[in-house]
C-alpha cells in the first residue's frame, strides 16, 4: 500500500457510521435502459456537480469529501489534488455547457485568487487547506506543509486551464496567466533535498522527516514529469532514472492473470495496485503511445486494468455479485466488518467484497466496454443503492446489499476527467500539446508518436 492509501486509512479508521445510514434495497424496478451515449453524458455530467454544486463555498476548491448525512462534515476542508482534478472538470464542463463559459470563468477567478493567498512551502501548496483562510490542515502530526505530490496534480490541472483559454478574450488570457504563475512557482528542484529523488513532503516545522521517496511504481508519475516540465524549477533527468526508476529495478517480470504487469507495484507486486494508480497521473498524461526506456505507457495502464478485470470475472473469493458488469477495486470507502463505514485501498491482494464505482467508470478509457457494463448495471439494477447527487457513491457491495453514500473529490474527479478524454480526448490533448510537457517528457527520455515527440 503507498503512503497516501494507508494515512487515508489510519485517518478514516476512526471515522465509522452505523450500517443503517448507508444501506438501501436494491432497486424495487430497474431503470429503463440508456443507450451508451446518453449514459455517459448521465455520469459526467452528474459527478461534475461534485465540483460545481459541492465546492467548498469561500475558495471555490473542492471539498476533500461529502456526506449526503452530514453535508456539514469537514465542510471547509479542501484537497489540493482533488482540486486539481476539479479544475479539469470544470473545463469539462465549460466545454460540454454544462455550466456558462462566464460561469467557469468566475469561478476559476475565484479559486486562483484564494491560492494566491493560500499557504505555500518553497512553491508546493499542502494536501488540506482551510477553505475560510487558506491556511494549511495538517494531514497527518508530520504532514504540516509541502505535499508535492497532490502539488503536482493541481499544477496539471493549471496547465489544462492555460491552454484552454490562452488564447481567447482578454479576459480569458488574463485567467490563463494567473494560472501559469502559480504553477511556474513550485519549486521542485528543492523537494530533492540535494539528491537524485523527489520527496513527497517538507515541513517548516519538521523539516525532511517524512522521509517518503518517490520510487516508482504507484500514482506519483505525474509529479517527475511536471518536475521535469518546470521552466523556473527543474530537475534533470537523473531523479527520474535514479529515483523513480531505481536505477532500472523499477521492472517486473511478473505477469496476473495472464497479463504483464511490466513495473513493480510497491507493496503488491504480485497482482498489482490499486486501479487509481491507472488514473491520476493519466488524467492529462496521455499513455497512448507514449513509452520511455522502461515500458510502453499503454500496455502498463492496459494490462493494470484488464488483469483486475479478468481477477473480478474469475472471482477466486467468491464474492456475490462479481464479474463482467460488476468490478473494479482502488482506494475508497469500504464496509468495515462490523457494518461501518471505514476506508482502505483495494485491491486483488485486499479485496473486501467492495467495489469503488470510480476504480471501473475511470478506466472507460482502457476498457470501454467493460467500464459501459458496470455502469449500466450500477444505473439500471442497484441505481437506489449506488447512484446519488454527485454521480455513483464512493463505494458498493452487492454481497453486503451496502452502500457508503459518501463522496470523495479524488474519486469523483478521475470520473468527470477520464469520461472526456473517452469521449473526445479534450483534456489530453491540452495538457500534451503545452511546450513544458513536450519538453519536460523528451528530457526524461519519452516518446510519443500520438503527440509526435
Amino acid at each position: 500500500m503507498n503512503y497516501y492509501a494507508f494515512i487515508l486509512l489510519l485517518l478514516f479508521s476512526s471515522c465509522g457510521s452505523t450500517s443503517d445510514s448507508s444501506n438501501a434495497v436494491e432497486n424495487p424496478t430497474p431503470e429503463t435502459p440508456l443507450s451508451d451515449a446518453a449514459l455517459l453524458d448521465l455520469v459526467e455530467k452528474q459527478t461534475f456537480k461534485y465540483f460545481w454544486d459541492f465546492a467548498e463555498t469561500n475558495s471555490g476548491m473542492a471539498r476533500e469529501r461529502y456526506h449526503i448525512d452530514d453535508p456539514s462534515n469537514d465542510q471547509n476542508i479542501v484537497t489540493t489534488g482533488g482540486s486539481g482534478f476539479g479544475l479539469m472538470a470544470l473545463i469539462a464542463g465549460i466545454d460540454r455547457g454544462y455550466i456558462s463559459r462566464a460561469e467557469g470563468i468566475t469561478r476559476l477567478n475565484k479559486i486562483a485568487g484564494f491560492l494566491e493567498t493560500a499557504d505555500r512551502f518553497h512553491g508546493a501548496w499542502p494536501h488540506w487547506i482551510n477553505g475560510l483562510d487558506g491556511h494549511v490542515i495538517p494531514f497527518g502530526t508530520r504532514d504540516n506543509g509541502g505535499d508535492l505530490v497532490e502539488t503536482s496534480f493541481l499544477t496539471v490541472g493549471m496547465i489544462t486551464i492555460r491552454e484552454y483559454f490562452k488564447n481567447g478574450t482578454a479576459e480569458e488570457q488574463a485567467l490563463a496567466q494567473k494560472y501559469d504563475v502559480l504553477w511556474k512557482g513550485v519549486d521542485w528542484d528543492w523537494y530533492r533535498n540535494n539528491q537524485n529523488v523527489l520527496y513527497w513532503h517538507w515541513s517548516p516545522e519538521y523539516d525532511w522527516q517524512m522521509n517518503f521517496k518517490l520510487e516508482g511504481y504507484n500514482e506519483c508519475l505525474i509529479t517527475y514529469v511536471m518536475a521535469a516540465a518546470s521552466p523556473t524549477h527543474p530537475i534533470t533527468a537523473a531523479p527520474y532514472h535514479e529515483g523513480w526508476a531505481r536505477s532500472g529495478a523499477i521492472a517486473s517480470g511478473v505477469s496476473y492473470y495472464g497479463l504483464p504487469l511490466i513495473f513493480k507495484h510497491n507493496g503488491a507486486e504480485s497482482s498489482g495496485g490499486p486501479l487509481f494508480w491507472s488514473h491520476y497521473s493519466y488524467l492529462g498524461l496521455d499513455p497512448h503511445q507514449l513509452s520511455d526506456t522502461y515500458a510502453n505507457y499503454w500496455d502498463v495502464n492496459f494490462n493494470h486494468n484488464k488483469s483486475q478485470y479478468l481477477y473480478a470475472v474469475a472471482n477466486p473469493n467468491g464474492h456475490t455479485g462479481y464479474g463482467p458488469n460488476y468490478w473494479g477495486l482502488t482506494a475508497s470507502y469500504t464496509r468495515n466488518s462490523d457494518g461501518t463505514v471505514g476506508y482502505t485501498a483495494h485491491m486483488p491482494g485486499n479485496d473486501k467484497g467492495v467495489i469503488s464505482p470510480t476504480a471501473g467508470v475511470s478506466s472507460v478509457v482502457y476498457l470501454p466496454e467493460e467500464s459501459l457494463k458496470l455502469m449500466h448495471n450500477l444505473y439500471e439494477n442497484y441505481k437506489t443503492q449506488s447512484w446519488g447527487v454527485a454521480g455513483f457513491y464512493d463505494a458498493h457491495s452487492i454481497q453486503y446489499n451496502w452502500s457508503a453514500r459518501r463522496y470523495l473529490a479524488i474519486d469523483q474527479g478521475p470520473q468527470v476527467v477520464m469520461l472526456e478524454n473517452y469521449r473526445s480526448g479534450l483534456l489530453w490533448n491540452l495538457f500534451m500539446n503545452a511546450p513544458e510537457v513536450q519538453q519536460g517528457l523528451i528530457n526524461l527520455g519519452f516518446h510519443s508518436g500520438k503527440y509526435g515527440f
